[in-house]
């Protein structure tokens, strides 16, 4: 998998494409409205608010990968090609080319972060990519639809859980 990640507009932190996430939205569009049938891929782009342009080029890429099975005729679409327990995220991303890289270097191979040298922070970000790409692999189409419990996010066991009180600040 080639992870992509790209830089916000001010340059300071990194968020996912676009490209991802609406596949990974067109998807669990698709499991919850297909029930093992054909959607038109232009009633997901108005449910979702996704372009239907867009949309075509992502579902080439699904189809590639055997995620989505494409249904010609009146009653026409894309249906999933698996049951949506058994589709990941991760291969979702991956089939649309998205990934998960929190650094500026590409791989082990890589000259740096900083021209010939890693950056300060290069292991604590590599980490963090690791970690979001073994979650997304762990979450099925299914548990996007029956939503996420926190327990399944994990914590880490050195971190103790912030306490929040609701004490009022001092009185005058």
């Amino acid at each position: 998998m080639s992870p992509r990640w790209a830089h916000s507009p001010s340059g300071d932190e990194m968020e996912l494409n676009t490209r991802g996430r609406y596949a990974v939205m067109a998807m669990a569009d698709l499991a919850k409205y297909g029930n093992g049938a054909s959607v038109p891929l232009s009633a997901i782009a108005q449910r979702q608010r996704i372009s239907l342009d867009y949309l075509e080029q992502l579902f080439l890429k699904l189809r590639r990968a055997g995620l989505v099975d494409s249904v010609r005729g009146r009653h026409g679409g894309y249906k999933l090609g698996r049951a949506p327990g058994e589709i990941f995220v991760a291969e979702i991303m991956s089939a649309v080319e998205e990934g998960t890289r929190m650094t500026r270097c590409f791989g082990e191979q890589a000259a740096g972060c900083l021209g010939e040298s890693r950056c300060l922070t290069h292991d604590l970000w590599s980490a963090l990519g690791d970690r979001i790409e073994s979650f997304l692999a762990g979450v099925s189409l299914t548990d996007v639809l029956d939503g996420i419990p926190a327990e399944a996010v994990g914590r880490s066991p050195r971190l103790a859980p912030v306490a929040v009180s609701n004490v009022e600040g001092p009185t005058q």
